[in-house]
C-alpha cells in the first residue's frame, strides 16, 4: 500500500482541503501518513496569501532530505510558485484547488512518473464539501461555505486564483454539519474567504443569518467558531449576526479584519469601508456582547504608508483593543495592483512590523487580565504542551488546564493566572455535555 504524507499551509479552508484529499485518497486505498520519512509520495498543500517562501523553504528541506521521494504541488498554486518549484525539483505533478477531487488520478499518474498539471478550472463548479475526510483534530470540523470571493482588494491574490464568489447550498453545508456531529465533533469552523459574503452572487444579500439560524438548531452537542468576513460584507447584517451569537452553540467570537487604521491606504486597499465605520460595527457587537473576542487583521508597510499612516494604525489599535491580532509584512502579490505601486524597502516594513507586535503584547495582556479569577465551563479540544490541554470557554478564550482529561470533554474551571497569549485554569468539576456550558 502506498504512503502518502500531506503538509498543509494556510488558512483553515486549506486545512479542510486537506482532509478531503486525505479521505478521498484513503478511500482508493492509499494510507495516509503523519512523518514524510515513511511516505513515498509528498502533497504540497499551498496557500500562497502570505507569500511563497515558506511553502519553497519546506519544498527545498524535503527534496535535500529526501531526495527520491514524488512530490505533489497542491491548493492555492500560481503560475510564479509552480515556476519555482520546479527550480527545486523539475519532477513534479500539480493540482489547484478547483480540482481537489482530481487528486486520486493526479497521484495514481505521478506513480507512474507520468507528472502532470490540473489547473483548469472545471465548466461545472464543484463544492468542495460533503467528501470525506481524515480530520486534523477528530473533534473539530472545518466546514467550508463557499469558495472564492466578490471583494477586490489591491493588495489580495486569493479573488485571482480562487475566482468569483461560488457559494454551496445550505442543505449541503447542513447535510455536512449534522454529519460531523454524530461522528463526534464538538467544534464546527464555518469557513470561507468571506463568511459575511455568503450567499450574495445569489440575489446581492448576504445569507450567512439564513444559514446560522439553521445551524444552531441542528441537534447534539457542539459550538460552532464563525470564520473570518470582510467588515463592509457584515455592517448590513451586524445586528442579526449579533443576536445569533447570544445562542448558547456560538463561540462570541468575531474575525474582522481591519488591514490599516488610515482611510486613504484603506482606499488604495481598495478595502470599501471607513476606519469609522469599522469601529462603529465593533460598537455595535460590544454592545450586544460586552466581553465578545475581536480578531482583526494589520498590513504593515503598504506601498506609500507614511510614517503618520502608520501610526493610525497604531492608534486604532487602541480604540478597538482586539483581542486577537493577526500582523502582516506587506509583500507584493503577482498580478495584483499594488504590486504595481511604489514599495516600501524590507527594513522599514519589518521595523514597522517588529513596533506593532510589541504593541500589540501589552494590548492582549490588558485584554486577558479582565477574566483574571474568571469561573466557567471550556471545551478541551487540543492536547498542550507538558501534559497540559488547552480548552476554550465560550468566547474561544483558549485555557491551559492540567488534569486526566481527553479532548471534547466539558469541564468547569476556575483561572488562576494569565498571559499574553492565554488564560491559566485549574480544574474544579467535570462534565458531559455542552448544554451545561457557560
Amino acid at each position: 500500500m502506498t504512503k502518502i504524507s500531506i503538509i498543509g499551509f494556510g488558512c483553515s479552508s486549506n486545512i479542510s482541503d486537506s482532509e478531503a484529499m486525505a479521505g478521498l485518497l484513503k478511500g482508493a486505498g492509499f494510507e495516509i501518513v503523519d512523518d514524510v520519512a515513511d511516505a513515498y509520495i509528498v502533497i504540497i498543500n499551498s496557500c500562497t496569501v502570505k507569500g511563497n517562501s515558506n511553502i519553497l523553504r519546506n519544498m527545498r528541506s524535503i527534496v535535500d532530505d529526501y531526495p527520491y521521494k514524488q512530490i505533489i504541488l497542491s491548493g492555492c498554486v500560481t503560475s510564479d510558485l509552480i515556476n519555482e518549484a520546479r527550480k527545486i525539483k523539475e519532477d513534479i505533478s500539480v493540482v489547484n484547488t478547483h480540482n481537489l477531487h482530481e487528486i486520486v488520478t493526479v497521484v495514481e499518474e505521478t506513480l507512474n512518473e507520468n507528472y502532470i498539471e490540473v489547473l483548469a478550472r472545471p465548466e461545472e463548479e464543484l463544492a468542495k464539501i460533503n467528501l470525506p475526510k481524515i480530520r486534523k483534530n477528530p473533534i473539530i470540523s472545518i466546514i467550508p461555505i463557499s469558495s472564492g470571493c466578490v471583494a477586490e482588494c489591491s493588495y489580495c491574490s486569493v479573488r485571482l486564483i480562487k475566482g468569483k464568489l461560488f457559494s454551496y447550498p445550505i442543505e449541503s453545508i447542513l447535510k455536512e454539519a449534522e454529519h460531523a456531529v454524530r461522528g463526534g465533533c464538538r467544534e464546527l469552523w464555518i469557513t470561507s474567504q468571506d463568511t459575511a459574503a455568503y450567499g450574495m452572487e445569489w440575489d446581492g444579500k448576504s445569507h450567512l443569518p439564513e444559514l446560522l439560524r439553521k445551524l444552531v438548531d441542528i441537534k447534539g452537542s457542539f459550538l460552532i467558531r464563525l470564520g473570518m468576513g470582510n467588515p463592509s460584507h457584515f455592517i448590513p447584517i451586524a445586528d442579526e449576526i449579533a443576536e445569533i451569537m447570544k445562542n448558547r452553540k456560538m463561540f462570541k467570537f468575531l474575525h474582522i479584519p481591519i488591514q490599516s487604521g488610515n482611510d486613504e491606504i484603506l482606499k488604495a486597499m481598495n478595502r470599501s469601508y471607513t476606519v469609522e465605520e469599522f469601529l462603529e460595527l465593533v460598537a455595535r457587537f460590544r454592545a450586544v456582547i460586552p466581553n465578545i473576542t475581536i480578531s482583526t487583521d494589520m498590513i504593515c508597510g503598504f506601498p506609500g504608508e507614511t510614517d503618520e499612516q502608520f501610526k493610525d494604525s497604531m492608534d486604532v489599535l487602541d480604540k478597538i483593543k482586539p483581542d486577537h491580532l493577526n500582523r502582516s509584512r506587506y509583500q507584493p502579490r503577482p498580478g495584483t495592483k499594488a504590486a504595481a505601486m511604489k514599495q516600501l524597502s524590507g527594513g522599514l516594513i519589518k521595523d514597522r512590523s517588529r513596533a506593532m507586535s510589541s504593541k500589540f503584547d501589552w494590548l492582549a495582556y490588558e485584554s486577558n487580565r479582565k477574566w483574571k479569577a474568571w469561573h466557567g465551563s471550556i471545551l478541551i479540544d487540543e492536547a498542550g504542551k507538558d501534559g497540559t490541554w488547552v480548552g476554550r470557554n465560550s468566547y474561544y478564550r483558549p485555557v491551559i488546564v492540567e488534569g486526566n482529561l481527553k479532548m471534547g470533554d466539558i469541564v468547569t474551571v476556575s483561572v488562576i493566572g494569565i498571559t499574553k497569549h492565554d488564560l491559566r485554569a485549574e480544574l474544579v468539576n467535570q462534565k458531559s455535555v455542552v448544554e451545561t456550558f457557560e
